[in-house]
């Protein structure tokens, strides 16, 4: 691990060296400076996790040296000390970005490791969270781009604030796990944890232990105290993973936490109360399975607060080309290859597949893709569908090069209803997507 860098500025040499070395002896790195001139060249030519100055020095003050070090780098954490009791000039300090300050006590020595360790953690915290938020950007890549998920992207924003409970629906492989983590990175909430629970995969048995823990002796096997997935998540946000399986009796002990926003670990008496933020998602109709009795209809108004449906690829054929672009540079970086892309018939191929393993089926079908490619542009022969009759030549074969995705849509759309006599039912079928995006498709077309 590498080690973290810490810059001490102190006219008292002594006091310096002290310093230095208490801090060395912690396993940092240290390099000191004499006034703050010298420390504002330091902190120009190196990087520093860390800046520590006393308060008074000739020349030029500890405040006047944080100001010039946050208008070089406003992310390095600086702390200040200051003598016994100088407390209005350290939150004058604070104020102007200082993270923390030590008094000149006789605990001084336990008090600098303390407050630099729990500087240089909460930095490291920062830098994560930095970090994943980044992440998040650019899985709105793997996602989609497309005017439809435009305006998912606008509602999770939009409810990321709230503590309000959201139920994302949408079939296998459309991203919605990454939805969950989205909102859960872009809340209040980000810097406490992220706990995903499949509930699909949950031991019947063992459900409740599972999801809010159970006490040492409560029922064999339980040989210590153990936290279930609900305090695991506090402060955070908590995604139940295809809800739609979850037993009807777990069901009914869900809808009772998510009520009284407290739990009852197995074997205890005293009730613990939650702060969690969640999240359901399901590959399931609810509604129909309420109607089904498989679904309990209170828990199900429990959890449908706020409703984002991802729609499957096949209704969104205009993220294709750049979630292809995508995937191709990712497994580029990730392999060390040089694909530039695909030819014009290999988007074609891509167009006229259906997807029913949705955004995680091209992410596969472009990883071998690529592997298989190396360099150069992918050719269409390199794709292996379950369906080869989707993007067959007959398929294909009134589409020519240089169309636009646009243009490639309106001509399967029309040769599609075609086929179908105009029955645009058959034809929604056909192109695997509902009448309403059909209609949609057609409007934006000037089709009807």
């Amino acid at each position: 691990m590498e080690k973290k860098r810490i810059l001490v500025v102190d006219d008292n040499e002594l006091f310096r060296d002290s310093i230095v070395e208490t801090l060395r002896r912690q396993g940092y790195e240290l390099e000191s400076a004499c006034n703050g001139s010298e420390g504002i060249d330091k902190v120009s030519c190196y990087p520093y996790d860390l800046v520590i100055s006393d308060m008074k020095m000739p020349g030029m003050s500890g405040i006047e040296l944080l100001e010039k070090v946050k208008q070089l780098d406003p992310e390095i954490p600086f702390l200040i000390i200051t003598a016994y009791g100088a407390i209005e000039t350290a939150v004058e300090a604070m104020k102007k970005g200082a993270f923390d300050f030590i008094q000149k006590t006789d605990n001084l020595i336990s008090e600098l490791e303390l407050t630099v360790s729990r500087t240089l953690q909460y930095q490291s915290l920062l830098k994560e969270n930095k970090r994943l938020k980044s992440e998040l950007r650019d899985q709105w890549s793997f996602i989609g781009t497309g005017s439809g998920m435009e305006q998912i992207r606008t509602l999770v924003s939009s409810v990321a604030e709230s503590r309000s409970t959201v139920l994302v629906t949408g079939e296998s492989g459309t991203g919605k796990e990454l939805i969950a983590r989205s909102i859960h990175y872009q809340s209040r909430r980000s810097n406490g944890p992220f706990v995903k629970v499949n509930c699909a995969a949950l031991p019947e048995g063992l459900i409740e232990s599972e999801l809010f823990g159970h006490e040492k002796g409560a029922f064999t096997g339980a040989i210590k105290q153990k936290k279930g997935k609900f305090e695991a998540a506090s402060g955070g946000t908590l995604l139940l993973d295809e809800i739609g399986e979850m037993p009807m009796m777990a069901q009914a002990k869900l809808l009772r936490v998510l009520q009284e926003r407290e739990i009852n670990k197995v074997g205890g008496d005293e009730p613990i109360e939650i702060d969690v933020r969640i999240v359901a998602t399901t590959n399931r109709n609810l509604e129909e399975a309420v109607e089904k009795g498989e679904f309990r209809e209170d828990l199900y108004y429990r959890l449908n607060v706020i409703h984002v449906h991802l729609p499957p690829l096949r209704e969104r054929k205009d993220d294709i080309a750049k979630l292809s672009e995508h995937f191709i540079k990712k497994f580029n970086n990730e392999n060390g290859f040089s694909v530039e892309g695909l030819t014009e018939e290999s988007l074609k191929v891509l167009f006229c597949h259906n997807w029913p393993g949705n955004i995680r089926e091209l992410e596969n079908a472009l990883e071998r893709a690529v592997v298989l490619t190396r360099t150069g542009q992918i050719k269409p022969e390199i794709f292996q569908f379950r369906n080869p009759e989707e993007h067959s030549a007959g398929a294909a074969s009134s589409l020519q090069a240089g169309m636009t995705v646009a243009e490639m849509e309106k001509k399967l759309i029309i040769e599609t209803l075609n086929h179908c006599s105009q029955n645009r039912t058959k034809a929604a079928e056909m192109l695997g997507i509902s009448i309403r995006t059909l209609r949609n498709k057609l409007n934006e077309y000037n089709m009807e």
